[in-house]
């Protein structure tokens, strides 16, 4: 290896929609920390998601959160949050990625997350890394938690599965009648 090619920053995106960001994204972050030299939390919009929190919210959620962490463990890579639209793949290039990062929740994730990674390599010349969240959050998803919160489950339940600040976000969400998971929470209630 180059001399050149030592010295270069080791910059991983990890992007997704984070749409809450719970304690299994939380926890993948953690550990990439430990490998790369910056990482970049890019939350993204999925088109075929209906989004719970607007990107504002959900950037100033992550923000939060990710600034507890950093200053838990002020020697580990620093991480930037920032909102993107558009493919991931462009926005990876664009900041200079040396690789998409992908949390691993179980083998289902791993079979579909291995065709993504195919297709960007091919696509566009960047590779991806997985890493293999704790056992605890196998099957945390932000598509339970959205459903959990949407038909009336307890939200203090979901103190496994997500930070207590995305606990409050979610009450307040389901407490409001003219949001939409508040509409939904209230309609399951009165069945």
């Amino acid at each position: 290896m180059a001399d050149s090619d030592r010295s270069r920053e080791h910059l991983v995106l990890y992007a997704g929609s984070f749409d809450p960001i719970t304690l299994g994204h939380l926890d993948v972050l953690q550990r990439a920390r430990r490998m790369f030299d910056r990482i970049i939390l890019a939350i993204g919009e999925n088109p075929e998601k209906a989004a719970l929190f607007s990107p504002q919210e959900r950037l100033d959620m992550a923000r939060t959160l990710i600034d507890e962490i950093v200053a838990a463990e002020p020697n580990e890579a620093p991480v930037e949050v920032k909102h993107y639209i558009g493919l991931t793949v462009d926005v990876a290039r664009r900041s200079g990625a040396c690789a998409i990062l992908r949390g691993i929740r179980n083998i289902t994730d791993l079979a579909a997350e291995c065709q993504h990674a195919i297709t960007n390599r091919q696509v566009a010349g960047i590779e991806t890394v997985f890493v293999v969240t704790g056992e605890s959050f196998a099957f945390t998803s932000s598509s339970l938690i959205k459903q959990v919160a949407a038909l009336g489950g307890s939200l203090d339940r979901l103190s496994t599965l997500v930070p207590p600040l995305v606990i409050e976000k979610l009450k307040e969400k389901r407490d409001d009648p003219t949001n939409p998971l508040g509409r939904l929470a209230q309609d399951h209630l009165d069945e």
